[in-house]
């Protein structure tokens, strides 16, 4: 059965994993986690309660289902926007490949899949299929909290100070509408090249203030 989430900020559904156990690009050389996941926020708050939890583990075994893409499919049938994973990333090559036979079966949806997954190889050709669509956005995320990005693709970061970024970025700012949207699409918007977070919550901000 397929199981959707809805984060409090998010004008759509998305469908999630659990956070750091499906992410392997969150791993930096030396098995710690990179900057940017020291301060998840899907391992606190909500995201630490069992009802939350629950469908995120039940999704890592779904998405093998031979029927899988057909229900997920069914199940966007009326959606106009939809984010992949507010919370995991797309650890297996197999499920990238399911995930882009949805994305070509629903082209009346726009798509937004952030991932740090781009560090493996072998998931190069199916992001390129995915980056092909007009429906979709694969946005390369950063490792870093001091607004550096990567190059030649869409990508996004965290930042602490605007001095950090580049004239290209544009800055989300659901944090001045209490952490809503609202009716901004920048992060489904192809035109984008680089979306810049603001640091934000307690775990976070102190990693931000030791590394300085």
């Amino acid at each position: 059965m397929i199981k959707l989430s809805k984060a409090g900020k998010m004008p759509c559904m998305s469908w999630s994993l659990q956070a750091i156990d499906t992410c392997p690009g969150s791993k930096a050389a030396d098995g710690g986690l990179v900057d940017a996941c020291k301060g998840c926020y899907a391992t606190s708050g909500n995201y630490r309660f069992p009802n939350v939890k629950k469908p995120r583990i039940s999704n890592r075994e779904d998405w093998r289902r031979s029927d899988w893409v057909f229900d997920m499919v069914a199940s966007l049938r009326s959606a106009s926007f939809f984010r992949w994973f507010d919370s995991g990333d797309v650890y297996h090559v197999k499920l990238a490949a399911k995930i882009l036979a949805v994305m070509e079966a629903t082209p009346h949806v726009k798509h937004w899949l952030p991932t740090r997954m781009h560090k493996f190889p072998k998931f190069h050709a199916t992001f390129a299929a995915m980056e092909a669509l007009p429906n979709v956005v694969v946005r390369y995320s950063s490792d870093s909290v001091a607004g550096e990005t990567i190059p030649g693709n869409t990508t996004s970061t965290i930042y602490s100070d605007a001095a950090q970024l580049g004239a290209e970025a544009t800055v989300c700012e659901a944090y001045t509408r209490k952490g809503k949207c609202a009716d901004c699409r920048a992060c489904w918007d192809k035109t984008i090249s680089v979306i810049a977070y603001p640091a934000h919550g307690v775990s976070m901000l102190k990693l931000i203030r030791e590394a300085s």
